[in-house]
């Protein structure tokens, strides 16, 4: 593993354990060359994605091969600021991951990638879901916004109107 301070080739690893969800290992590794010490993550990858990206009229699609950090910066810029676990957000990027691997497609289109973190962070947060969606499906004024909001209130109060009057009363 090459070294993240002087690109020294060769590190020893220090100290192996899995993560918290089981999904990958997590290694401390010491520079052989210059002492400095980082920590590294494997995990399994089933099968090889290929991300289909919609390009403008006219033009081909676009192909690139799938990069778990894009959605991690993604979801973790939705939820800055908000009290969500970095451990609650690596477990929605894994589980986004190995469903895409189960699929048993080679090639996913970008929007069924962005479906699936809409899905997961209306589950995880409100806010952040309102966040990614904005700039997920291009929201051009604050009236897309609260049309936007106005359903996810619609779809709180059908499932837990009991809930949500039940709550008023102890403010």
């Amino acid at each position: 593993m090459r070294c993240p301070f002087c690109a020294h080739d060769t590190s020893q690893v220090k100290d192996s354990r899995p993560t918290e969800d089981n999904t990958s290992i997590r290694r401390r590794r010491q520079c052989e060359s210059c002492g400095a010490r980082f920590t590294t993550f494997e995990r399994v990858q089933l099968r090889e994605i290929t991300v289909v990206k919609a390009s403008g009229a006219g033009h081909e699609p676009r192909r690139e091969p799938f990069d778990r950090v894009k959605i991690e910066q993604s979801v973790a810029l939705a939820c800055r600021k908000r009290a969500v676990p970095q451990e609650r957000i690596d477990q929605l990027v894994s589980g986004i991951q190995r469903q895409l691997e189960t699929m048993g497609e080679a090639e996913v289109p970008s929007q069924t990638i962005g479906e699936m973190v809409m899905d997961g962070l209306r589950q995880l947060d409100s806010v952040a879901y309102i966040r990614f969606a904005s700039v997920y499906r291009d929201f051009a004024e604050a009236k897309d916004f609260e049309d936007f909001a106005a359903t996810i209130q619609e779809a709180g109060n059908a499932s837990g109107q009991s809930h949500a009057s039940g709550q008023k009363g102890q403010s």
